[in-house]
């Protein structure tokens, strides 16, 4: 969840509208009512820091004719699929706190201005400086990361006078940037006037390339259904031949490959026949390669194999070793589960988008998988927040590798993956950046009812999962409440007796929820007899008590340890709890909370969660303490 707006940029956007107005004649220029409010739908693509409006900053020519200007990369032959390489500054003659490096990819890419592409992004919402750069970069860092460079103690005499005396100094910079194989070729660039007002000085004279682009790379499971004797393996290679998940003793599958191009992505409005390209679809885009899936069959519930995956022709994964959960109907189940995470850099560079929390989330989350205390993993929306920078899932999948490929991770949409005016989903702002959820779904394939139909319900241990999509119609009598209604009346109470609902877009919230989705959802949770209730969203945690219809119907008590716990014996209403805490910046709460809130806490962690036949608790987790902030127990005698 994010909002943004400034009345300045509406009125600058109106008056650039009626500009073109007068540039196309009315029978060829149509502008749809989404466009004139662009700044608000797509405050959530862009408008946050300096780098991320970067590719709508004027382009100026540096006045530096500095012949001792220099950019170079200290690395050892090609790029692996993982390192830090260091990059040099040196040769400058006045050093400048706007100084700034780019990482660029590929190495062809436009990053002069585009003086034509003034309409196309409109939509951003940020149009205070125009021309554009063309092409968005990776990632940044000012050279000031370097704390030597502003003082220049790293200098190099460049011209002697005839006495020896040294007449021309030039001082120097480091740079450490975290690298991934994103399979195209990378090139530096060395600006200077900051984010705000770019200019090139020089580029690296040779791009770099990795040492293999068709590594297959970021290996993550999920559940294919509730007997947990088979689970799915979804890779990324550069190339498109399938290859084979080879696992247990001596099994093997052949992948199935898909890939997704810009042509798939989202665009808002057209110019007449123009169609305005969203980031996704223009200069956010990146090729994703090669996204391979093979199902691991013939598995047994709780119980620890190994697996590698690729060809001999593009070469092998290291040995993997993975646990299945527990089968549906089984006595108990281990689980995380959060939203919101995001990623955030690994070298402290300038992304378009960054989730701060997210490294120590990462982190105590793999202690815990390392440990042997989790049989699987709900990430419930808001994915990677690449919102149409598409490299960043790349740098997401790398991320979560250590948790994704050693247990189960499933998933469900969020506003950043699905959300786009016009495409289809039900909230019409422009969250996604043109992706509407074709990469979600690509990289993470779940095992839903078809495609852009993202809900699905599995079974685990004791509990039984509802994972809906907030992103798409839930009203009355649509597919979605349909099958949400058919679901939860179909659990065997026996079998599964936890039914827990989760999805994206809260029902309850100190910030605020959508009355309309609450008033229409929330009856089929008292019918169902649903025992929790799990959203994100909002980037902090909140705990209810039972609640229905904004009224509490029970409190929790007091066990002999002092936790709260609910009494499900005899059922009053669901408990909520809002987990959007993972990564994306922290929301504070109001003052004046409602009655019916009874945790709020803005801190980055996760939920840990243990269930038993007859008992189900729940423990939120400070990642940067480690300490436990908020536990509750529901319980069934």
């Amino acid at each position: 969840m994010e909002q943004r707006a400034t009345t300045h940029h509406v009125h600058k956007l109106s008056f650039i509208l009626l500009i073109l107005s007068l540039a196309f004649p009315s029978s060829s220029f149509e502008l749809r009512p989404s466009v004139a409010d662009s700044t608000f739908l797509h405050s959530n693509d862009t408008a946050i820091s300096d780098f991320r409006v970067l590719n709508r900053r004027a382009l100026f020519q540096c006045p530096d004719l500095n012949p001792y200007l220099q950019i170079n990369v200290t690395t050892q032959g090609d790029l692996s699929d993982e390192q830090f390489i260091t990059v040099n500054v040196s040769g400058v003659l006045v050093p400048s706190d706007g100084d700034w490096v780019a990482m660029v990819s590929p190495s062809f890419s436009n990053v002069t201005t585009c003086l034509g592409s003034e309409a196309y992004y409109l939509q951003t919402g940020d149009t205070s400086i125009l021309p554009l750069l063309c092409h968005y970069p990776v990632k940044a860092k000012y050279v000031t990361s370097d704390p030597s460079y502003l003082s220049c103690k790293n200098q190099k005499c460049q011209k002697y006078g005839n006495n020896g005396d040294c007449e021309v100094r030039t001082c120097a910079g480091s740079l450490s940037f975290h690298v991934v194989n994103i399979r195209t070729n990378i090139e530096f660039v060395f600006f200077a006037g900051g984010f705000s007002t770019p200019c090139i000085l020089t580029k690296t004279d040779v791009p770099l390339k990795f040492s293999n682009p068709n590594s297959p790379l970021h290996g993550h499971l999920s559940s294919i259904d509730s007997t947990a004797t088979s689970m799915r393996l979804t890779w990324v290679s550069g190339d498109k031949e399938p290859q084979q998940v080879q696992y247990g003793d001596g099994k093997s599958q052949t992948s199935e490959v898909t890939t997704f191009s810009a042509a798939d992505m989202c665009s808002e409005f057209r110019l007449g026949s123009i169609v305005v390209p969203s980031p996704a679809k223009d200069f956010g885009w990146h090729d994703p390669g090669y996204i391979h899936t093979a199902v691991m069959s013939g598995l047994q519930p709780s119980s620890t194999f190994n697996y590698k995956y690729g060809s001999d022709a593009v070469g092998w994964s290291a040995e993997i070793q993975f646990r299945t959960p527990p089968a549906g109907g089984s006595d108990e189940l281990k689980f995380l589960v959060f939203g919101d995470m995001g990623k955030a850099p690994l070298d402290s560079s300038a992304e378009h988008y960054i989730q701060p929390g997210s490294i120590s989330v990462i982190k105590g989350m793999t202690e815990e998988v390392e440990n042997g205390n989790v049989d699987s993993i709900f990430h419930i929306g808001d994915i990677s927040y690449a919102t149409g920078f598409l490299v960043e899932w790349d740098y997401f999948l790398n991320l979560i590798t250590p948790l994704a490929s050693k247990v189960s991770y499933m998933t469900a949409i969020g506003n950043h993956e699905r959300d786009y005016s016009d495409s289809g989903s039900w909230y019409t702002g422009s969250d996604s950046g043109g992706e509407c959820g074709v990469p979600y779904e690509t990289y993470f394939p779940m095992p839903t009812p078809a495609k852009d139909k993202p809900w699905y319900s599995i079974e685990q241990g004791s509990v039984h999962f509802t994972v809906i999509s907030t992103e798409h119609d839930w009203t009355e009598k649509s597919e979605q409440y349909e099958w949400m209604k058919t679901d939860m009346a179909s659990v065997d109470r026996s079998k599964t007796p936890w039914l827990v609902f989760t999805g994206h877009r809260p029902m309850y919230s100190s910030l605020g929820a959508d009355d309309q989705f609450l008033e229409t959802v929330e009856p089929l949770l008292l019918n169902n007899k649903v025992d929790l209730v799990l959203f994100g969203h909002v980037h902090n945690y909140e705990r209810t008590c039972s609640i229905y219809n904004s009224e509490c119907l029970a409190i929790p008590e007091k066990d002999k340890n002092g936790i709260d716990t609910y009494d499900n014996t005899n059922y009053s209403a669901p408990v909520q709890a809002i987990v959007g805490m993972a990564g994306f910046s922290l929301e504070k709460f109001p003052d004046d909370a409602p009655s019916w809130s009874l945790v709020r806490i803005s801190e980055f962690g996760y939920v840990r969660a243990h269930a038993t036949k007859d008992e189900l608790k729940l423990e939120f987790v400070n990642s940067d303490s480690k300490n436990v902030d908020d536990s509750f127990i529901i319980t069934k005698k």
